[in-house]
């Protein structure tokens, strides 16, 4: 196998090791090259807390700036913060910096439009153009400025999750909540929030250092100290984060993670409770997303894998919520973004509302359980995989649309190259984890053959 390659450019961004393939020099281009797509105007930023990020940063802001544009920095937060800001401030676009669930090594550039979306995939591949041609308009010295700093970009955020889904209702139970940002972005966000929405809260890492306590993903293997804090202060739920915030994990009162597939089933299911509407997600989310839905009897729309695209398909469906089975949540009324603290306040909504544990909220779905693995790959040969794969199970009528998708007596699986790192994905679904994960590993060894064989790229 040959070596894993350590940069990734594509239309969702620029990410790589810090130190081996992102260089200032590359993020200060690509900064540029940002500024000459939005023509100038104001740019937000903010990044986690990596130790790189300061270094990313002022490469950001040097590109930026000898492109005309006017900065204003956000420090250390959640993505989704970037986001907000962007509408909120009517700036012409935004950078998140942020490597999100990759190692702390990785750094990345993440690309939002004026909509506060980040850019789709025709707008990706204009912004590569202008990055790869390198002609980049170059502002003299007299107009250009330093920094705005937005010191209070947090509490903007806070104040606007609260205010678009409301405070807990007075005379519900009492709720407490134990929070894990894994030393992340949302460390300072998350617990504020929940004291906002009015419920009582704990706090584990939070020190947002750059040194994560632990690994980025808020995926099982990673909550131990989660579900350990859960039962030692008698909460109701945890809730556990990655490094940007966008993400969103949850732990039920007796420390047991639901898994972040069901993140957005409990969240949409508050909203339906409310204003039923179509809900939108990826192609690789959990069927249990249309389970809750026919209760309601709204439709389900489908899309590629992305932010970007299952924001593009909630505005074509005009979906009420959307998001995807890694515990991202969408939810347009407050933020047309991932937002881990809009996740979070619409299952507190719920838990409260309805007076029901989480165990309980989530009990209904327990034969729709998940398995993803992820395997090393170059892109190059990614692609050799998915033709084998295609070819394979022809006979089943694979869904295409993203990767190839193919339905089984027995559940379902689907294989697809990462847009975010060097890796294939291959997520499976069937009534029981032991029958998901024997479905993915055996949907790996099958399409992986050919990677081996004599005469293949």
């Amino acid at each position: 196998m040959r070596p894993i390659p350590t940069l990734k450019i594509s239309v969702s961004g620029v990410r790589g090791v810090v130190g081996d393939s992102l260089t200032p020099e590359m993020v200060s281009r690509f900064a540029q090259a940002l500024g000459t797509y939005v023509g100038g105007g104001r740019v937000v930023i903010g990044r986690d807390p990596r130790t790189s990020g300061e270094m990313v940063r002022q490469a950001v802001v040097a590109g930026l700036v000898s492109s005309g544009c006017r900065v204003s920095d956000l420090g250390v937060c959640p993505t989704p913060t970037v986001q907000l800001l962007v509408r909120e401030l009517g700036a012409s676009g935004g950078i998140a910096i942020t490597a999100s669930h990759n190692p702390p090594e990785w750094n990345a550039l993440k690309f939002v439009g004026g909509d506060g979306l980040f850019l789709s995939a025709a707008r990706g591949r204009e912004l590569l153009d202008i990055y790869h041609q390198g002609d980049y308009v170059k502002a003299p010295g007299a107009a250009q400025r330093p920094p705005d700093q937005i010191p209070d970009a947090v509490d903007r955020h806070v104040r606007a999750v609260v205010s678009g889904i409301g405070r807990l209702p007075e005379g519900a139970p009492p709720l407490k909540a134990v929070v894990d940002p894994g030393g992340g972005a949302a460390s300072v966000a998350a617990p504020r929030l929940v004291a906002a929405l009015g419920a009582a809260v704990e706090a584990i890492h939070t020190t947002a250092d750059g040194h994560f306590p632990r690994p980025a993903e808020p995926v099982v293997e990673n909550l131990g100290a989660l579900r350990d804090a859960v039962r030692a202060h008698g909460a109701d739920v945890g809730f556990a984060q990655d490094m940007d915030g966008d993400r969103l994990a949850i732990v039920d009162a007796a420390g047991q993670p639901i898994g972040e597939e069901l993140t957005l089933v409990l969240a949409a299911e508050q909203v339906l409770a409310h204003t039923p509407g179509p809900i939108t997600t990826n192609v690789a989310t959990t069927d249990a997303v249309e389970a809750m839905a026919s209760r309601y009897g709204v439709a389900v729309n489908r899309t590629r894998v992305g932010e970007a695209n299952v924001a593009e398909g909630m505005r074509h469906a005009g979906a009420v919520i959307g998001g995807e089975g890694n515990g991202g949540v969408l939810y347009p009324k407050v933020n047309f973004g991932r937002d881990s603290l809009v996740g979070m306040a619409l299952v507190l909504h719920r838990l409260a509302e309805t007076g029901r544990s989480v165990a309980d909220l989530a009990a209904p779905y327990d034969a729709y359980r998940v398995v993803k693995i992820l395997r090393p790959c170059p892109i190059d040969r990614a692609r050799v995989l998915l033709e084998k794969a295609r070819e394979l199970w022809a006979e089943h009528s694979p869904d295409l649309l993203d990767g190839v998708k193919v339905r089984l007596p027995e559940g379902w699986f689907i294989i697809r190259p990462s847009n975010t790192e060097p890796v294939v994905r291959v997520i499976a679904e069937a009534p029981t984890e032991d029958a998901a994960r024997g479905l993915a590993e055996q949907a790996w060894t099958l399409a992986a053959e050919t990677l081996d064989s004599p005469g293949q790229a």
